[in-house]
């Protein structure tokens, strides 16, 4: 099988407030060539390391891609690290310093010898043209390894793949059928209860990989198959691509009746974007109360193209004389129950219905903290309410977290509730 590892260089990545969003997108086009990325290295501009990282990756995978280190300046040493591990000199190539002179013309500037340093590529690779920086690239095999060196600016290094890494990859027969995965997003179940019920699912010799993932937003189980190169002239045959889809989808069909009512979606599908087609679909329009979520829930909502169709308005009562003054919500309700409870967030969601007179309203009330929990209201607390034509549903969650993740868990739990009925669901699952 050809592997694959990603190599990000910069000491801006290991100091925190940069993300390597690079990584992502190079994995994402690896895997619909069909090669699979085993590992990915983030190293600082330290020479030494940077050496240690290519020996390392240069052993365990058939192709490395480098990002960043090919700029200007003092501590952009790639160039110099893959020379050093490959026993390469550096040298200078005239076509490389010939692009970067016509770039900047373009700009009316000057070449300095800083700039000029790019130019400098190790002997023996291939230049890899940067038709949108200055900053070229460049390719060497190395013993069984493939040694792709592309600049750290995102667009720069996605165009210099698809124009230049990816026609090489190909003609070395290098790619396959595209790795196919399936992502099942559940709601309301935690990963030790789902590993139980879909155990034994998916036997380890089906080829295929069982992954979890849990977040704010539910547990997300992915299911992933490598067609591989079945040797044809590198290329593996349509019959056994059919085969293996059909085998994937019985499983993700066999997961979906194990877990039942927790699966909301598949693949892409958010939350907001299957609420938006039942309520599309059904016809009916939508009023938010919102307390702990901040308006968090609308936001969502209408992050999707078209929800003006089905989102009425969205009031943010935070304060209990908003509750009042904006839902109707009594003050004798607050003053028993108080306003983080299930009576509270039933007289919002039928509140905020009946004041906008539209086919459903949906209510959440918690404590988000850090502070404000009590013994019997802890923090995480959250209450949601649903009022519809006919019935008015509360439901009690405890979630956990910081204030952040509270806020959002709340706003899946609202949803979930809203999707729940939606689909003819009960509320809360037994």
């Amino acid at each position: 099988m050809i592997t694959a590892e990603i190599i990000a260089v910069g000491s801006e990545l290991l100091l925190g407030g940069q993300t390597d969003t690079n990584s992502v997108f190079l994995a994402e086009l690896l895997a619909e060539q069909g090669i699979e990325v085993r590992f990915k290295t983030v190293v600082g501009d330290e020479i030494d390391d940077m050496c240690g990282a290519l020996t390392v990756a240069s052993k365990r995978a058939t192709i490395v891609l480098v990002t960043g280190g090919l700029g200007p300046t003092v501590d952009d040493l790639t160039r110099e690290a893959v020379a050093k591990v490959t026993g390469k000199s550096l040298g200078l190539r005239s076509h490389a310093l010939r692009s970067i002179k016509a770039r900047f013309q373009l700009a009316g500037r000057t070449v300095s010898e800083n700039q000029r340093r790019q130019a400098f590529l190790p002997s023996g690779s291939y230049l890899l043209r940067n038709s949108a920086g200055t900053a070229p690239g460049f390719f060497l095999q190395w013993k069984r390894c493939q040694i792709f060196c592309l600049p750290g600016v995102s667009h720069e290094a996605r165009r210099m793949f698809t124009e230049s890494v990816l026609p090489i990859l190909i003609k070395k027969e290098y790619v396959g059928l595209p790795i196919e995965i399936r992502t099942l997003h559940t709601f309301g179940l935690i990963e030790g209860v789902i590993d139980e019920r879909i155990k034994g699912v998916v036997p380890a010799s089906s080829g295929i990989r069982l992954g979890m993932l849990a977040s704010p937003l539910g547990v997300s189980i992915s299911l992933t198959m490598n067609h591989g190169l079945n040797v044809v002239k590198g290329k593996a045959s349509k019959k056994d691509e059919n085969k293996n889809k059909a085998l994937l989808e019985l499983y993700v069909d066999e997961i979906s009746r194990k877990l039942v009512s927790s699966v909301y979606g598949f693949d892409d599908q958010t939350m907001e974007e299957i609420i938006g087609e039942h309520l599309t679909a059904k016809g009916l329009i939508l009023a938010l109360a919102e307390s702990c979520t901040g308006g968090l829930i609308g936001h969502r909502l209408t992050q999707v193209p078209g929800s003006s169709a089905y989102v009425d308005r969205d009031v943010v009562c935070y304060s209990n004389q908003a509750k009042r003054e904006l839902l109707g919500v009594s003050e004798r309700l607050l003053v028993k129950h108080g306003a983080v409870s299930a009576q509270v967030a039933k007289a919002m969601a039928k509140g905020i219905r009946e004041r906008s007179a539209v086919d459903l309203g949906l209510s959440v009330t918690g404590i988000a903290g850090p502070g404000g929990g009590t013994e019997t209201k802890p923090v995480g607390l959250v209450y949601v309410g649903l009022a519809t034509p006919k019935k008015t549903f509360t439901k009690e969650f405890r979630f956990h977290g910081d204030r952040n993740m509270v806020k959002l868990r709340s706003s899946q739990g609202a949803l979930d509730v809203l999707r729940r009925w939606l689909v003819g669901l009960p509320i809360s699952e037994k």
